[in-house]
């Protein structure tokens, strides 16, 4: 009762702002409310995703947008008839939820459902206080364990993007995997790749991001582009006949034909970033004569989020390389972030 007297004395709060074209301010703004049905979470953190750097980086989002969705925080006040989630629990929300009825979710292509689309927290993940719905508390909404931190917890969305794109890829037993760019995005592809069984390979130009792959557990790592790289791959890894599965993990355009010189005839190219040119894309012969698969993979299910949060509190998943900014830092986050100085931003709000 405290804690929702607390809240409801607060009129404004904090909250990082969008301002075009390329400025984020700490600003005040309304605080949410609950109208019918849902939760108000306070904020302890969010961690600061690819995609919200793609979105300033190219003005994708009008000023005024709060960005942000790698939620953890603290149930302050909730309005909920089909919930065991209470006020005092510490959560993760998150921001999509599908209808699970429609051409898209009978399909499992989830990411595509209008309702997932439409569907967000409120205002945004970098703000002290946001508004959850009564349907994300009822898929998208966890309690995190005791044994699970926060900054732990905040990898749990980012997790289980890529723990559905390691599904949607058939990763098997035995298969020879290559992850391209070991951003925060690919050290968790390899690290779940390697517990579905495969033999994981990555490449970067960082030594640093190189060294820490392997401590992740990936088997080898190149540091090497273009046909240098191909052939060390072949040699070391595949017994020349290059990888079953590459994981494109990288936004630049090099990382195309890339992955068109490591795959083998009859492979599957996964895209998991974008790229600057809308106009770059695979050779369609390579893919006609080749038989080659090349598919994309989005944005996790609810049931994506319950695993990946569980291969977290096992440490099947290990995400201890964020660094941690306040709220006040945050536009150093994304200047360190753009400049490839850190792996990952969490920003503590």
């Amino acid at each position: 009762m405290l804690i929702k007297l607390v809240f409801g004395e607060i009129k404004e709060l904090k909250a990082a702002v969008y301002i075009q074209p390329d400025k984020i301010k700490i600003s005040e703004i309304d605080k949410p409310e609950i109208k019918d049905r849902g939760a108000i979470i306070k904020v302890n953190g969010c961690g600061l995703c690819g995609s919200d750097i793609v979105k300033l980086k190219h003005q994708l989002s009008p000023s005024g947008t709060v960005l942000g969705h790698e939620i953890v925080g603290e149930i302050v006040e909730i309005k909920s008839c089909n919930t065991d989630l209470k006020a005092g629990d510490r959560v993760l929300a998150g921001h999509h939820v599908p209808c699970f009825n429609c051409k898209y979710c009978l399909n499992e292509n989830y990411s595509m459902c209008r309702d997932f689309k439409e569907s967000n927290i409120v205002p945004g993940g970098f703000c002290e206080y946001l508004f959850v719905s009564e349907n994300h508390l009822n898929n998208t909404v966890f309690k995190i364990p005791d044994s699970v931190t926060d900054i732990q917890a905040s990898f749990t969305e980012p997790a289980a993007c890529c723990h559905r794109a390691v599904k949607r890829a058939n990763v098997k037993p035995g298969d020879n995997v290559l992850v391209m760019g070991l951003g925060s995005i690919g050290l968790l592809i390899g690290q779940i790749a390697k517990h579905f069984g495969a033999n994981v390979s990555g490449c970067d130009l960082l030594k640093e991001r190189l060294d820490l792959a392997l401590e992740l557990g990936f088997d080898n790592t190149f540091n090497s582009i273009g046909t240098a790289l191909t052939s060390a791959y072949y040699k070391s890894t595949t017994n020349e006949i290059g990888a079953d599965i590459v994981f494109m993990a990288s936004g630049s355009e090099n990382s195309l034909p890339l992955a068109l010189s490591c795959i083998r005839d009859g492979g599957t190219i996964v895209v998991f970033s974008s790229i600057a040119s809308d106009e770059t894309g695979f050779a369609n012969n390579q893919i006609y004569y080749r038989e080659l698969t090349v598919m994309g993979s989005y944005s996790p299910s609810p049931k994506d989020l319950c695993e990946s949060l569980d291969l977290i509190k096992r440490g099947i998943i290990k995400v201890d390389f964020a660094s941690v900014y306040n709220f006040d830092n945050i536009e150093r986050a994304i200047k360190d972030t753009l400049k490839n100085k850190i792996i990952k931003a969490y920003i503590k709000i």
